[in-house]
């Protein structure tokens, strides 16, 4: 658990001209003319992508920042990069506290063990002693809602109950910085409502949250601030209103109910 004492506007997260490119290869297979040309070889192309491109970003205590963007727009990957998971082609991230991630639902998490062991590992990843999840661990279990199931091997659950594990697990830690990537777009209308209503209590001056959603609702609902990218590059920043008014009339769909939940 974090004994670290922020307030607001302290640094959080500094990105600064971050950067990240990787090489794809891509088999084309051959035609029958260029077959006769290179006596049946196939031919390997090379695609380079960036998928963030001199990124400036700077997240301060007491903030609760929104990110949105279509799919493959770098979301995920710029929070990869700030979780530590992804080293960066350029630039640099400074963390100043300790992370908690839902990037990847459960990652480290083992299908072959059960739910409570699997709550030993994950609060041991994130930085937890044994005494602090063994003080905890009814806690985690109750928000979960897994009822028996807790104690039943892990392959054994839906992708729902899973989520919900995992995102009982990362808050429950209480860490200066958490991170929640489309987590809250993962299981039932009741557990998701439950999940906000959570992340409504992590906010505090001394906390500071990064949410990636293509809820658009949720993001005005909860954040103080949010920024759009678009294909790996910082488009906009600023009042949550503002920003997800200007990325609807981008995506030329206006505001709507569809919109809001779900884009």
């Amino acid at each position: 658990m974090s004994n670290s004492i922020h307030t607001t506007g302290d640094l959080a997260v500094s990105v600064q001209h971050l950067g990240l490119t990787y090489t794809t290869t891509i088999d084309r297979r051959p035609t029958l003319k260029s077959r006769l040309k290179s006596m049946g070889r196939g031919t390997k192309q090379t695609r380079v992508v960036r998928a963030l491109d001199d990124v400036m970003l700077d997240v301060h205590y007491g903030s609760v920042l929104g990110v949105v963007g279509s799919n493959g727009a770098g979301k995920s990957t710029l929070m990869r990069v700030i979780s530590g998971i992804l080293p960066p082609s350029q630039g640099k991230v400074e963390v100043f506290g300790k992370v908690s991630t839902l990037l990847a639902l459960g990652v480290g998490f083992s299908p072959s063990l059960s739910g409570r062991e699997n709550v030993q590992l994950g609060g041991l990843a994130a930085g937890m002693t044994r005494r602090e999840i063994e003080d905890h661990f009814d806690e985690i279990a109750e928000f979960a809602e897994l009822g028996d199931a807790i104690d039943a091997p892990m392959r054994t659950y839906s992708s729902g109950m899973y989520a919900r594990l995992a995102f009982s697990v990362a808050v429950t830690v209480k860490p200066d910085i958490l991170i929640v990537d489309e987590a809250l777009s993962t299981g039932d209308a009741k557990f998701k409502e439950k999940s906000l209503n959570k992340i409504k209590e992590l906010r505090s001056d001394s906390r500071a949250l990064i949410l990636v959603s293509h809820a658009l609702g949720t993001i005005t609902d909860i954040c103080n601030e949010v920024v759009w990218l678009d294909k790996g590059k910082l488009i906009q920043r600023g009042n949550p209103d503002e920003v997800v008014d200007a990325y609807a009339k981008f995506l030329h769909v206006g505001k709507s109910a569809a919109i809001n939940e779900d884009v």
